[in-house]
């Protein structure tokens, strides 16, 4: 066989192969049917992760970490983000256990930076970490991706949680198409949208409720109670006394917290939600202002609320981001939105790869979510998280960034 001689020029050939932002993936663990093999082989370089095994409010202990280190090394990666270091429902919601609980995260943050793993991103979100109604919704190529169904949810609301005033929440209009779907919804239709916004996409996520529990409804119930009165501005003073607490430690151990946007960025369930828009974003990282206080840089987020303008928003805060999430979504106008092409939708992924490699290019991303596809409906893989979709998607955003990084050194 001839040798395979390369007819571009060295320089250029490096532009192909590198980019800065460090392609990282998310991935549960070992239990994960999708294996650390497979995604060096698709040119992932870190690893996003957490210690799924261990409950809420419990310490990670360095043994346990550096073991899940270890074996994510022996691969050839690194473990670059923990996703995420869980925030329990009483720091949020500030009971009688918080301090204890603080004092938790605190030495498991310790620990982490003891192992050399300094990215933590966390959410404030109450009881609910997302929401989509559909996790199959079909596209015309036969691929399928989450939904969020605005109707079905007020149904959800009002007529499987049986939320004491929930309608008040709800326009005239969205209430009255609930009604008309309660007269068609059958009992098996109400479990698979109990699976899908409680169990399906929370369980992996927060350990709040799991795919053994009998009554997630009635579970469900108890988690909002816990946020009876507590007001938005509540609960951002309880995240302003956490992120205070913690701030010495983030500071001896080099960590960096970046806060995950409320997903989507609006009022759900009555609970207070205090990650939506600029003014959000301003205001916690005004109020803690310390280089490690900072934000998860979640376009996919942030696209599915209208009032939000992505780029400008990664321009504004782009030195604060500790960690991108590159995902994007299609908004309708009756208030329904879809995860989108990685190339597509409203976030304009391709002008924000241009801002954080201008502002910020040695900041880790991930590519979030993706369309399940060529068999992946028959892996059993987490909601949202397929291999092939992501990994499509992994492409699409590494020649964004090979792209953008080859139009800036070539001007």
């Amino acid at each position: 066989m001839p040798e395979i001689v390369a007819v571009i020029p060295p320089k250029q050939l490096i532009i192909y192969i590198y980019s800065n932002m460090e392609k990282t993936w998310r991935w549960f663990g070992k239990k994960d049917k999708i294996t650390l093999q497979m995604l060096r082989q698709i040119g992932v370089e870190g690893i996003v992760t957490a210690l799924h095994d261990i409950k809420n409010g419990e310490i990670w202990t360095e043994e346990a970490i550096m073991d899940m280190k270890n074996y994510i090394e022996a691969a050839g990666l690194k473990w670059s983000v923990v996703e995420s270091l869980p925030v329990c429902e009483a720091i949020k919601y500030g009971g009688p256990e918080r301090d204890q609980l603080i004092e938790n995260y605190k030495v498991s943050l310790a620990n982490l930076g003891k192992c050399g793993i300094h990215c933590i991103c966390y959410n404030f979100m109450p009881v609910l970490d997302w929401a989509r109604t559909e996790l199959d919704h079909p596209w015309d190529d036969g691929s399928t991706s989450l939904y969020f169904n605005k109707v079905k949810f007020v149904y959800f609301d009002r007529y499987i949680l049986k939320r004491e005033g929930a309608e008040k929440d709800y326009s005239a209009e969205d209430n009255a198409k609930a009604d008309e779907m309660a007269k068609t919804m059958t009992p098996e239709d109400d479990a698979a949208l109990v699976d899908t916004i409680i169990v399906k996409t929370q369980g992996f996520v927060n350990g709040n409720i799991t795919e053994e529990d009998k009554q997630p409804v009635a579970l469900f119930r108890k988690l909002l109670a816990l946020y009876d009165g507590i007001t938005p501005e509540k609960l951002k003073e309880n995240w302003k006394y956490f992120l205070e607490q913690i701030m010495p430690t983030c500071e001896e151990y080099g960590m960096n917290m970046c806060v995950h946007p409320d997903d989507p960025p609006m009022q759900l369930l009555g609970l207070p939600r205090v990650v939506t828009c600029d003014a959000d974003i301003e205001w916690f990282l005004n109020a803690v202002d310390n280089p490690h206080n900072g934000l998860t840089f979640c376009c996919g987020s942030l696209s599915a609320g209208a009032q939000n303008d992505v780029p400008a928003l990664a321009r504004k805060y782009a030195k604060r981001v500790h960690f991108v999430h590159l995902r994007s979504t299609n908004v309708f106008e009756n208030g329904d939105f879809i995860e989108a092409d990685h190339l597509g939708g409203r976030a304009n992924l391709i002008e924000v790869v241009k801002i954080f490699q201008e502002l910020n290019p040695d900041v880790p991303m991930r590519v979030d979510h993706g369309r399940t596809m060529l068999g992946d409906e028959a892996k059993g893989y987490n909601a949202g998280y397929s291999f092939h979709g992501r990994m499509m998607g992994l492409a699409q955003m590494d020649g964004v960034m090979a792209a953008v990084k080859y139009m800036t050194d070539n001007k």
